[in-house]
């Protein structure tokens, strides 16, 4: 059983590139057939909105909503209490499939044995 990887995206379309990484290394964990648990923290959680990834581009990337789509099927969505709260966000306003989260469920997560966290 390989280790769960737990991904935190912690910027948006402002920062392009590492907001691309952070999907693109979850999906890539997705296809190596890894768990995978992306968590959406700060303006990264608008892409959990509809229609927010099909607006975001990056040269020479993968499309956003195809990445998004992976873990979507695949893997665990979440998006930050605190954070969603602040852009008056609640579950209605999200993807299928995404869930609201705060601290102690992500603590939980990249504490299990077998857990490997990553920080973008």
């Amino acid at each position: 059983m390989s280790r769960t990887l737990v991904i935190k995206l912690t910027a948006g379309s402002d920062e392009a590139e590492r907001t691309n990484q952070a999907f693109t290394v979850a999906a890539a964990a997705i296809a190596a057939g890894a768990p995978v648990s992306l968590w959406l923290t700060g303006e990264a959680v608008w892409f959990a909105v509809p229609g927010r990834a099909e607006s975001f581009d990056l040269p020479h990337a993968a499309p956003l909503q195809d990445l998004l789509a992976a873990v979507l099927a695949a893997g665990t969505l979440t998006v930050c209490t605190q954070c969603a709260k602040r852009r008056d966000l609640t579950g209605a306003d999200l993807l299928d499939g995404v869930r609201i989260a705060g601290a102690p469920a992500f603590t939980e997560e990249i504490l299990a044995p077998d857990a490997q966290a990553i920080v973008y």
